[in-house]
Parts: C-alpha cells; sequence; structure tokens
C-alpha cells in the first residue's frame, strides 16, 4: 500500500466521504422531518472530490469554496459542529452562528472563504495566492466552484491574472452538469470546460470526479506545480449534484433516466466496493468506518441543537477587522 501522512490514503479518503455523505443524509432528514430549519444547497454526490482535497491538501493550504461546500469543509477540516451549528444560526457555529450556510469560514485550518455569490471565489483566490507569492511561502491556494462560474467575467479575469502572474493557486471546477437548473450545453459552447484553459495558457486536465483515486492524482500533480514555482491548473472534475440546487428542489429539468444513472453510479458505495473488492480493506472495517461517521454526526447535531442562538450582544462584534493569528 502507498502510505503518506494519513497512513493509507484510501482509509482517509473513505472517511471522509462516507463522512460528508452521512452528514448530508443527516441534514436532509431533519429539514425533510421538520426537526429543524435552515437553507441548504446539497453537495450530494461530490464527495470524492473533496475527499481527494482533503487528502492532498496541507493545513496551511488555503481553500476558496461556495455555499454548494458542505463537503469542501469536511473534507478541509472544519469540525462539524462548526459547520452545523453556522447552518443552524447556533453560537457554536464557526462565525456564532451569525453567517449561515453561504459563509462558512475557518481560517485556522485554511478555510478563508465560502460565498454565495457564483464565480465570486477565484478572484478572492488569486488575491490569497499572489499574497502568499510575495511574502515567500510555499503554501498552495485551492479554489473550487461549479461549472456555471466558469461564464462570469470574475472568473476569466481571475484565471487570466493566475496565468500571466504564474500564482500557486489551482482551478478545480466541480462540474456537476447543471448551473444551478440549467445544463452547460446551454450555456457554453465546448464540449469540456477545461478547455477554457487554453485561452490563458494553463495547463488543464479532465477526470472522472467520482473517482477519488483520480482526483487526488490530478491534484497531486497540480499543487506539487504549484507549490515549485510551476505556476496555475485547470482540474474539470466531471460529476453529478443528486439533490437539486436547493433542498427541495424537485429537479424537474433533470431527464429521470439521466439522475437515475447518476445515483446508480454513486462515488461512495462505488469506492466501497472498490476497497472490498480489491482486498484493501474487509467488510468489518469499512462497517466501522461507516458507523463512526454516524457516531460523529449525531454527537456534532446534539451539540448544536443544545445550543443557544446569537443574542442581541452580538449585533456589534466582529464588525471590524482585528489582527489575525495567522499568515494572509
Amino acid at each position: 500500500m502507498t502510505l503518506d501522512r494519513f497512513g493509507d490514503f484510501r482509509r482517509r479518503l473513505y472517511e471522509l466521504m462516507v463522512l460528508m455523505k452521512t452528514a448530508d443524509d443527516r441534514l436532509a432528514k431533519g429539514i425533510s422531518t421538520g426537526e429543524f430549519i435552515c437553507v441548504y444547497w446539497p453537495s450530494r454526490g461530490q464527495e470524492a472530490i473533496a475527499a481527494a482535497m482533503g487528502v492532498v491538501l496541507r493545513t496551511d493550504d488555503q481553500l476558496v469554496t461556495t455555499y454548494r461546500g458542505l463537503h469542501d469543509l469536511i473534507g478541509k477540516g472544519v469540525p462539524l459542529q462548526e459547520i452545523f451549528g453556522e447552518m443552524l444560526g447556533r453560537t457554536v457555529g464557526a462565525s456564532r452562528g451569525k453567517g449561515g450556510t453561504m459563509h462558512i469560514a475557518n481560517p485556522a485550518v485554511g478555510v478563508m472563504l465560502s460565498t454565495g455569490i457564483v464565480g465570486a471565489g477565484p478572484p478572492v483566490a488569486v488575491g490569497l495566492a499572489l499574497a502568499g507569492k510575495r511574502k515567500g511561502l510555499d503554501r498552495v491556494t485551492v479554489v473550487s466552484f461549479g461549472d456555471g462560474a466558469t461564464n462570469t467575467g470574475s472568473f476569466h479575469e481571475a484565471a487570466n491574472m493566475a496565468a500571466l502572474w504564474n500564482l500557486p493557486v489551482v482551478f478545480v471546477c466541480q462540474n456537476n452538469r447543471y448551473a444551478e437548473m440549467t445544463p452547460t450545453s446551454a450555456t457554453m459552447k465546448l464540449e469540456h470546460v477545461a478547455e477554457r484553459a487554453a485561452g490563458y495558457g494553463m495547463p488543464a486536465v479532465r477526470v472522472d470526479g467520482n473517482d477519488p483515486l483520480a482526483v487526488r492524482s490530478a491534484l497531486d500533480k497540480a499543487v506539487e506545480a504549484a507549490r515549485g514555482g510551476g505556476g496555475p491548473t485547470f482540474i474539470e472534475c466531471v460529476t453529478f449534484r443528486f439533490r437539486g440546487h436547493y433542498f427541495g428542489d424537485r429537479m424537474p429539468y433533470i431527464p429521470k433516466d439521466e439522475l437515475a444513472a447518476a445515483m446508480a453510479a454513486d462515488p461512495v458505495p462505488r469506492f466501497r466496493n472498490h476497497l472490498l473488492e480489491t482486498g484493501i480493506y474487509g467488510e468489518n472495517e469499512l462497517s466501522g468506518i461507516d458507523h463512526d461517521a454516524l457516531l460523529q454526526v449525531d454527537s456534532a447535531l446534539r451539540a448544536v441543537m443544545s445550543a443557544g442562538a446569537p443574542s442581541l450582544d452580538e449585533l456589534e462584534r466582529d464588525v471590524y477587522a482585528t489582527p489575525l493569528g495567522f499568515p494572509v
């Protein structure tokens, strides 16, 4: 087995993917039954991409993600309690319950921004990468976004400047085939999103976003290049979104056979079967990981549900910037 700082990286990939799926499923259950209320943009089906980022990136590497970022946050190490707390508006949230689902961040583990504006992440990531380069740091910035973001002017400007300045940034497009409710084929003439990188003189690769090993391999090369002064890379991870643009979206715009085929190729059981069939892990060990994920999610949610909502005293807190204890 190939070992890294996580021991066997395959085990870590599976642990993260199961935790992401379990967290998403638990939120879906809680909202559906009326147990709690929150606004949520599900990432179910895209776990392999975020798990690979969680394995490849160092703690000091920085991540900029989107409102559909539950899996990205978990992969980068944001505690479940902070994620759930923010989504449910409780004081134990990452921003003490004041930011909400769209604006979860934890700079201590490298999550610098979650943005609710499509295409707003790449320019911020370019700024972070420029800061790191000017300070002589060897950290890498990764920006995660959907296929729809590549149609925005902010993405084009950011990609152009990243390439021009040879910045240590990796553009990760989680292409789930639909920009909100619009299929990619209706928004661009290109067959593949990754083709856009050629316009900036940026290397690009297109991978199966449901295969964590393929995503990890692509990320390894891109991050190594960026850390070594080789500049940016564009990675298109082709995946699918199982639950719609927002939770409760009935997805009438997705053909039923297309959705059924995508769900039949669910990346979590697919990777589980790979581990079993190759003999890397047995049923007992994988079942133990599954059970541990349930315990982690339930424990975090219990703590959040017992916490209070922000008080009126919070209105005047965090209005002005304060010195940070980590490099920006």
